[in-house]
């Protein structure tokens, strides 16, 4: 394992003083007006001064306005009328201090950048809230959000949809409480975007997913941590994300890759998943319900329905079900409609992992079928072995001579070190297992995906 992500975590506490899906839900939620603000208050810093464009100021050199809060007696009528009035090029900047919001916020103006002065000084407390889907729901291009917090909200933290060129740097989305079936369900939640970056930011307590991209088309996902969340990052129908340099941990599953019927993006590939720490993710499930609601405690890894997917030079440790799991949708036993949908995982790449304990305390549906199939085997293995899959290949995809799934479909594993391997031998019926450990069918290669590019968006 490289020594990145100690140096990036490093590098964002100096910066921010310290870090601390699913659904197909496409809803925009209601986040109210700016009616109960003053209008005239908009901008205004201590001194009632608006700072303009083209010189320097607390929000350093920018091309727009420079528009300074801080907390005051009616923080949800400042911000949002910040937000509404908003100009192309602006700096929203929040003083360090704790804003209090009983109704959501929302912001349609491109080139816009919201600002604190790090993720445990500018904090955005939602524990009062009444309204709205989301405590900010973004429906704007060019956005960039950086060094606050959002807490305790109602429903999703930040939501940004069907924006263009996002990122996200420096933010904390946090559930105080704890792990709750009443904490919201996304607290970073990009969906139907295009060229996304999230980077140093840290998400806990979320009952889907910490960090979750959906329905994207080009995401980075770098130097985070989810802890404590069902899912703690979350790729779902999208196509071509990179996943690294995060850790995930403490949550119920650390990383997912998940296809799932019926969304408006279909069958999303190429994604890549590398150095990260997936480790002890041992959370009860506390979702209300959906896909991830069947996710066992104890998952490292999974990936459903899944496409090109490579993933090399991770850290897998004690995750108490599988470390690294593989299925067909066929597997969950739900159905769908989508006819475009294909439900098999295929042309999969693990390679160059680490593996360490994991495997002992196999947990939920899912865990309760690995550990019964394996036991029907003439000398079944103490432990849920490191990588399982289920065996179920799209029919179209495999060689009829032989049986085995066509090689340029398959899931292929090298130089995984200290790992073991198990097939449940999955043919569409779940009374009809035929579980076996030889890995050599999975003795294989792919070509390693090409780097994510971000368009309009620097790395």
């Amino acid at each position: 394992m490289r020594s990145s992500i100690a140096l990036a975590f490093g590098f964002a506490l100096v910066l921010a003083s310290g870090l601390s899906g699913c659904s197909d839900d496409d809803d925009a939620g209601d986040n109210g007006d700016a009616s109960d603000g003053d209008p005239g208050d908009a901008g205004d810093d201590d001194d009632g001064d608006n700072d303009d464009g083209g010189g320097p100021s607390a929000c350093g050199e920018i091309e727009g306005r420079c528009v300074e809060l801080s907390p005051s007696d009616d923080d949800r009528g400042a911000l949002q009328t910040a937000l509404i009035e908003a100009q192309p090029d602006d700096v929203i900047f929040l003083r360090a201090g704790e804003y209090r919001f009983a109704s959501g916020l929302s912001l349609d103006v491109d080139r816009v950048t919201l600002r604190g002065e790090g993720d445990e000084q500018t904090v955005l407390s939602f524990a009062e809230q009444s309204d709205g889907a989301q405590g900010l729901l973004v429906t704007a291009d060019d956005f960039t959000i950086e060094d606050l917090a959002f807490e305790d909200t109602a429903g999703d933290a930040l939501k940004i949809q069907n924006s263009a060129r996002v990122v996200v740097r420096g933010v904390r989305a946090e559930w105080t409480g704890g792990p709750s079936q009443e904490n919201g369900a996304y607290g970073i939640y990009p969906v139907q975007c295009t060229d996304v970056l999230i980077e140093f930011s840290t998400v806990r307590g979320a009952s889907d997913a910490g960090i979750y991209v959906g329905q994207t088309e080009r995401a980075v996902v770098r130097n985070n941590a989810a802890e404590n969340n069902v899912a703690g990052i979350e790729i779902e129908n999208t196509f071509e994300a990179d996943v690294y340099d995060n850790i995930a941990t403490g949550n119920t599953g650390g990383i997912l890759v998940f296809n799932l019927p019926g969304l408006q993006v279909r069958n999303g590939a190429g994604t890549r998943v590398f150095n990260n720490e997936i480790v002890d993710n041992n959370e009860p499930n506390f979702a209300s319900g959906g896909t991830v609601a069947l996710v066992p405690p104890g998952t490292g890894f999974v990936a459903l329905a899944a496409h090109k997917v490579e993933v090399f030079e991770n850290r897998f440790a004690n995750n108490q079900t599988v470390q690294l799991g593989v299925i067909s949708y066929h597997l969950t036993l739900a159905a769908w409609e989508d006819e475009t949908y294909d439900p098999y995982s295929d042309t999969l790449y693990f390679h160059d992992n680490t593996f360490e304990g994991g495997g002992d305390m196999p947990a939920g549906a899912l865990g309760g079928l690995v550990r019964n199939a394996l036991d029907t085997l003439p000398d079944p293995p103490a432990t849920v072995p490191d990588i399982v899959i289920d065996g179920h290949f799209d029919p179209a995809k495999v060689d009829q001579k032989s049986g085995e799934v066509m090689p340029a479909f398959n899931i292929c594993l090298q130089a995984n070190e200290g790992a073991d391997f198990a097939s449940l031998g999955f043919n569409g019926n779940i009374k009809e297992l035929a579980p076996s450990l030889d890995a050599a069918p999975r003795n294989c290669t792919h070509p390693a995906l090409p780097a994510v590019e971000l368009d309009g968006v620097p790395l």
